[in-house]
């Protein structure tokens, strides 16, 4: 397993990390929360140390199913939580609210049956929110001991700017993937030049990237993917297949999955510190881990941001 520490911190982190937002048992149709805690626990057990989760992902239901999954294994995870999307019936509402964020710590440390959160991380900006207020909410909640170190999540660098002019700012977490490279912009450079650590989700695109699907898929009820990702939509779709074709190669060549082929580009790109998947078994959990047990040569590499620039750029 890859280990990468987060620049300014005591954090060292692997490559891959578990996502949560499947757990939260309401965007990605019914996920089973035994299932979920077997997945964290065989993840772990594969030396994934790096747990990503939010109140934001069923209102706070997957956080519990972290906090039930990491029991007798606090010390050998990193835990990372979020604040700033408060869940109502229909909506997600961004809220970084003084009186919000300190209500929202403790609800996570309840949830997560633990005294300390090792990586707290804005989720959105607020823009009815003066950061200003936000931060000194969060530097009291620092003082009390319940964070060890901030961290934002699909933040400007501008907006982090402001962050940084008022606190101590350690990461980010951008959706990133070989679908979805907008950071490469000027994201990537901002955080290396500024010592952040990149911490992204949509690895997989929701599971698009693992090859499975032979063709678009008819979600059940309560799966919303193909409302968050416009892959699953033409013309699209047939773009991505072509991508995945050289993928299947590749994966082939490895004797390794498509979706650890994914993986493996993804953690191996300029500025990436860790890449958050999600598990929903104990099977796939382990098969994300094993996505560190190879290297994709520079041959590999080649293959496939040709395909990637040939039909998605």
């Amino acid at each position: 397993m890859f280990i990468r520490r987060i620049h300014n911190t005591d954090l060292s982190v692997t490559a891959v990390g578990l996502g949560t937002w499947a757990m939260g048992n309401d965007f990605f149709g019914h996920v089973d929360d035994s299932e979920s805690i077997y997945a964290l626990r065989a993840g772990i057990d594969a030396g994934i140390n790096l747990i990503d989760t939010a109140p934001a992902y069923g209102a706070g239901h997957a956080e519990e199913v972290v906090g039930k999954a990491i029991k007798g294994y606090r010390d050998q995870v990193v835990v990372a939580t979020k604040c700033g999307i408060v869940r109502t019936k229909d909506d997600f509402i961004k809220n970084l609210k003084p009186e919000s964020v300190m209500k929202e710590i403790d609800d996570s440390l309840r949830r997560l049956n633990t005294d300390y959160i090792d990586l707290y991380q804005l989720h959105w900006p607020d823009p009815n929110t003066p950061i200003e207020e936000t931060l000194e909410a969060i530097e009291k909640i620092k003082k009390a001991g319940k964070f060890r170190y901030l961290g934002v999540s699909n933040f400007t660098p501008e907006q982090m700017d402001e962050v940084r002019k008022i606190t101590p700012l350690v990461s980010l977490q951008p959706q990133y993937s070989m679908l979805e490279r907008s950071i490469e912009k000027n994201v990537v450079s901002y955080c290396q030049e500024n010592g952040l650590g990149i911490i992204s989700y949509g690895t997989l695109a929701g599971g698009l990237l693992t090859g499975k699907f032979k063709q678009i898929p008819a979600f059940k009820e309560g799966d919303f993917r193909d409302k968050f990702y416009d892959y699953y939509h033409e013309p699209e779709w047939s773009k991505v297949q072509e991508v995945i074709k050289v993928l299947k190669s590749v994966a082939r060549d490895h004797n390794k999955t498509v979706a650890q082929v994914a993986i493996n580009w993804t953690f191996s790109q300029l500025g990436v510190t860790s890449v958050l998947v999600g598990a929903k078994s104990d099977k796939q959990a382990r098969e994300n881990a094993e996505a560190c047990s190879f290297t994709l040569t520079l041959d590999d590499l080649q293959k496939i941001n040709k395909a990637i620039r040939e039909n998605l750029d």
